[in-house]
């Protein structure tokens, strides 16, 4: 069955076109132009020249494809307070979809042309308690469509609907052709010889970071080994990258940990992932991973653009349970356990 969403068709176009115009962008323009701050205050991350070519084609596609009809709280980063309901002027209780996004998730690898970054979008209908309350979990239909890279010709688009399954496909940029995508993770039953990052991108914590991802390795593979090496990581500087690793059986274990280390170091624990960087965990959990936070229960937090959020992802049921008790055992010695 292909998941099927009616809104899903109005922001398949929206993706395309963000993809198109930042590589085109990127085409054209320096990296060093690209990555000049535009903002550094205010809700949300930093925001970048090359993050306000994709924010120019959202607010107006919205209105134009979706709020005119049924009435939009669109949050994303680079707006007004991080939200703003659409259409213009309407009373927020006529409002029926809250609308999460993320224009470009992995600005920094992107600007530099270092690897792709992702367009996030996450969608859930409004209820009883008003669109001010919505959740991660009330997701129903979450959309990423990959930012190639200007040299790299072949690009993926995935979405998902609650209950219906995963789908995916990769378009030729050369030919214009598209072809399905299987979403399969790892069936392993062991980290060995694999892909298990534990999240340190940028300064801050990022001793106490390590260390666990240390302790995990040498209690699953036993202590390093001369001239051998048993578990590999891979950071990638983009939690909608790094869900698409684990969706694709690229990664067997994914841990962004950042807030519960803010705890203790304070402000210097610096950036943490917030709920539009994972607005697209639904498509994960639906093509078989499981996502969790950082105490083993399901993912949540309130769809806004200032919340932290430590998430855990395993490609399946027996690598949680191998990795899960080791990982809770090592935050519990560093007195960061939620």
């Amino acid at each position: 069955m292909t998941p099927d969403h009616p809104l899903l068709e109005r922001l398949r176009p929206l993706h395309r076109r963000i993809r198109d115009a930042v590589v085109e962008s990127t085409s054209r323009a320096a990296s060093e132009t690209l990555a000049r701050v535009d903002a550094d205050e205010g809700a949300g991350d930093t925001i970048y020249a090359i993050d306000r070519v994709a924010e120019d084609e959202i607010v107006a596609e919205i209105d134009r494809a979706i709020a005119r009809e049924s009435p939009v709280r669109l949050v994303a980063e680079g707006l007004p307070d991080g939200q703003i309901v659409l259409p213009h002027g309407v009373s927020p209780d006529r409002v029926e979809w809250v609308i999460v996004m993320d224009p470009i998730d992995g600005t920094r690898g992107l600007m530099y042309q270092k690897r792709p970054g992702w367009i996030l979008t996450g969608v859930a209908r409004v209820g009883p308690d008003g669109p001010f309350k919505a959740r991660l979990r009330d997701i129903e239909l979450a959309l990423q469509t990959e930012i190639p890279l200007v040299k790299q010709h072949l690009c993926d688009e995935l979405w998902a609907v609650r209950g219906q399954g995963a789908a995916a496909q990769r378009l030729d940029r050369l030919t214009g052709t598209s072809r399905p995508l299987p979403l399969t993770p790892s069936r392993a039953r062991d980290v060995r010889h694999g892909f298990a990052p534990v999240a340190r991108f940028f300064p801050g914590g990022r001793a106490t970071l390590a260390a666990i991802d240390d302790e995990i390795a040498e209690a699953l593979l036993g202590p390093p080994r001369a001239g051998k090496a048993l578990l590999f990581e891979d950071q990638y500087i983009s939690t909608g990258g790094q869900l698409y690793e684990l969706m694709t059986g690229r990664d067997r274990f994914i841990a962004d940990l950042r807030p519960l280390v803010a705890g203790r170091h304070g402000a210097a624990a610096g950036l943490a992932c917030h709920p539009y960087d994972l607005c697209t965990e639904l498509i994960a959990r639906e093509c078989g991973a499981i996502v969790t936070d950082a105490a083993g229960a399901p993912l949540d937090a309130p769809l806004d653009v200032s919340a932290d959020v430590a998430w855990v992802g395993y490609a399946n049921a027996a690598i949680r349970t191998l990795v899960e008790p080791v990982l809770r055992a090592a935050l519990e010695r560093h007195g960061i356990a939620p």
